[in-house]
């Protein structure tokens, strides 16, 4: 009988644009998720979980490096992260555990570093440079728009498949998957969201999180008895707001829940607030008859996509590999869905910044916590260390890198002395048309959060703040941020927030350990400063200077 210690396992699960309170487990009163549910039954959901950024590229980013936006610089969609920034993959591989993708990163490779440095861009290091770390099993980000000046991104594997299925045209993944049969010979586009209830022209099984879910799969039948980490990435619910039959009309307007907005918010709203409210997407979500057809196809998404996972759950189990998966279910950002009248995501409301974290720990040392809620402050670049701890890395050894916290003590009901009072999240507006309109250069259109379990500051430079009480209105429906009232809380939370700018971030070369020991190795080498009398120091110190009188 063998005595080999079974491989451990991670499968990294995330949606796109998924809001923390759209799973049932979670509270909603209409979209049921049975799947997800089951596996916050047997793991930890923490109710307090927030993104480092409220945009697809800038979070993702800080999930794979463990660091604030700030730390690694790529603030935004397009903007690259830098070659030389440490990433997931970079860190399991060194415990025998290869990254591997399937769907989603909003990654921009650092083409101009990679090329002073000489990496080149087909070789393996290349690639992993290129796509955070991660070995591509299947990139996909799932935008693959055409318009007057070319494609966004690069034809897709999956429109391969598609074609090899039957699926005409130079781009199926609009044509068929992201657009529904208009009337005539003509396509109703999932871009314009008048069609979102129309069924995608795609079967069902062809559609994009079907598709990925067996790309995973298939990796995982592939990678045979070697320890993996899968970063399965869905690329939905994200817009295109279009899901094929039956996803398409599951739920209707009877199963909208109440837009969260008052007419005050309006009112001397806070003047980046105020802009992004003027967005084409917001006008749009602003608009009742725009929420009532979208959404029950943003829910009807989220319920194809917690069908998946069953099947990915079983597919687990028949193989025997459940026991040792480490699952992780979250997502890189919410979607306003025209609460406090904005569309998309951007802004710091709960909607947008507070994301699902579900974590399955197969470990018995997790059976006191199965099941459980956790509302301790949780961050996404906590996800880097808790994978490192739960495969049996040094955590406290990279903490000159890593950011985050690991969370397996909370995932094994351990009580944490010293666990963070404060989250963070920040926004670069530089390329939106609210810098524009506000007249606000690049470098000064910056937006920083700073929560607590009570109040939630954002620091706009160049404007006044903003502020809001989550125990007296959850909601975020009054902004405080002007008033003389909370003058004592704004002072206090732009003080935490200003600690937390002071951090060391980017010493990131050398840990904390290694400092320690580095500490007056000099005089061991030779370099004896500030010496008068040889005696004022021991011998040994002198004894590569032979003949220097020693006293």
């Amino acid at each position: 009988m063998s005595t080999k210690p079974k491989p451990r396992n991670i499968l990294f699960v995330m949606a796109d644009q998924l809001r923390w309170d759209y799973l049932s487990c979670a509270g909603h009163p209409h979209l049921s998720t049975p799947n997800i549910d089951a596996l916050a039954a047997r793991g930890v959901r923490f109710s307090r979980a927030y993104v480092q950024s409220p945009v697809c590229g800038a979070s993702r980013m800080s999930f794979y490096t463990g660091r604030y936006v700030h730390s690694h610089g790529a603030s935004w969609n397009g903007v690259p992260l830098k070659v030389g920034e440490m990433t997931l993959g970079d860190y399991t591989r060194k415990l025998g555990v290869d990254a591997v993708l399937v769907g989603k990163t909003h990654m921009v490779a650092d083409t101009e570093g990679m090329e002073r440095l000489g990496v080149d861009p087909t070789s393996i290091i290349g690639v992993r440079v290129s796509e955070c770390g991660f070995d591509p099993y299947e990139r996909d980000d799932g935008l693959h728009g055409v318009g007057p000046d070319g494609r966004g991104y690069a034809p897709p594997r999956y429109n391969e498949y598609l074609a090899a299925k039957g699926y005409g045209g130079d781009n199926p993944w609009h044509d068929w998957a992201n657009a529904a049969q208009g009337a005539g010979n003509t396509l109703a586009s999932g871009w314009a969201m008048r069609n979102a209830r129309l069924p995608a022209r795609v079967k069902e099984e062809d559609s994009e999180t079907p598709y990925m879910t067996r790309r995973a799969m298939q990796f995982i039948d592939q990678a045979g008895d070697k320890p993996w980490c899968l970063h399965l990435s869905f690329i939905k619910p994200h817009w295109p707001y279009i899901a094929p039959a039956p996803y398409n009309d599951m739920y209707g307007p009877e199963h909208v829940i109440p837009v969260v907005r008052s007419e005050a918010e309006r009112v001397n709203a806070h003047p980046v607030y105020a802009a992004f409210m003027k967005h084409r997407v917001s006008a749009s979500f602003a608009r009742d008859e725009v929420r009532e057809n979208v959404i029950p196809v943003y829910m009807g998404l989220i319920k194809q996509i917690d069908d998946q996972l069953g099947v990915l759950f079983r597919f687990l189990e028949e193989r025997g590999i459940a026991e040792d998966t480490m699952i992780v279910l979250t997502s890189d950002h919410g979607d306003y869905l025209g609460d406090h009248w904005m569309g998309e995501k951007d802004l710091f409301h709960d909607c947008s910044a507070k994301i699902p974290l579900i974590v399955f720990d197969p470990s018995r040392e997790a059976d006191v916590a199965r099941g459980q809620v956790c509302d301790d402050l949780v961050e996404s670049i906590d996800l880097v260390p808790t994978f490192l701890d739960w495969l049996g890395g040094d955590v406290t050894a990279l903490s000159h890198r890593l950011e985050g916290r690991s969370l397996l003590p909370l995932l094994r009901g351990a009580p944490q002395e010293g666990w963070r009072s404060y989250v963070f999240s920040e926004y670069d507006y530089s390329l939106s048309q609210t810098a524009r309109v506000l007249g606000v250069e690049p470098r000064n259109a910056r937006l920083f959060m700073v929560a607590d379990k009570q109040w939630k500051y954002v620091h706009a430079i160049g404007f006044r703040p903003m502020l809001f009480d989550l125990l007296n209105d959850p909601s975020e429906l009054v902004d405080l941020g002007a008033g003389p009232e909370h003058e004592a809380v704004r002072v206090r939370m732009a003080g935490v927030l200003h600690e937390w700018g002071l951090r060391f971030s980017q010493r990131t070369t050398r840990s904390e350990q290694q400092l320690v020991n580095m500490r007056g190795r000099s005089q061991r080498k030779g370099i004896l400063i500030g010496v008068w009398d040889e005696a004022d120091i021991p011998a040994e110190l002198w004894s590569g200077y032979p003949g220097v009188k020693q006293g």
